[in-house]
């Protein structure tokens, strides 16, 4: 999986918060209510990331999630359609996520969790399917797994020592 250190600093992202849990602990004087945020984070330019925010608000947790979906951004390789370069699947834990490539005019056909990754990314056309668990933070998880480890066209010709042209052919 490609992860390269991308300022976030220098992006314009945009959130989506994908999952609020209340989480609750009983100890001995009742019941302790937290919060989880799971949070996509992305420029609708090739740059999208997630992260995990816990606290006892939820503007709180939000704000927390953010800053974690910032630090783990990672760039997916588009072609000409606004598509992704090559069929994938992206996988974390026990969720799979197949990433299939589509011509200019499909649009976005994917999941909830799937399709605000894409959203985020700036993906306008793909088909999605998630195969194994639907719990979402592994969804999303296995979706940017899949557009991490994306290769762009120039990636693979300069790997094995060919032209663009030959690798498109």
């Amino acid at each position: 999986m490609r992860r390269e250190i991308i300022d976030a600093s220098q992006l314009e992202l945009n959130d989506k918060v994908v999952a609020i849990k209340r989480v609750t602990k009983v100890v001995k004087g009742g019941r302790n209510f937290r919060f989880t945020a799971l949070v996509v984070v992305g420029d609708g330019n090739g740059h999208v990331g997630a992260g995990l925010g816990k606290a006892s608000e939820i503007p709180e947790a939000i704000r927390k999630g953010k800053e974690d979906a910032a630090k783990h951004l990672v760039t997916v390789a588009k072609d000409e359609n606004e598509s992704i370069t090559h069929d994938q699947i992206g996988k974390f834990g026990s969720a799979s996520v197949l990433l299939k490539r589509a011509p200019g005019g499909t649009g976005v056909i994917a999941g909830g969790p799937a399709r605000i990754v894409c959203d985020m990314a700036g993906i306008k056309n793909i088909r999605t399917k998630s195969l194994g668990s639907n719990n979402k933070q592994n969804v999303v998880l296995a979706t940017i797994a899949g557009l991490a480890s994306l290769k762009s066209p120039e990636e693979v010709a300069l790997k094995r020592g060919k032209s663009v042209s030959d690798i498109r052919a």
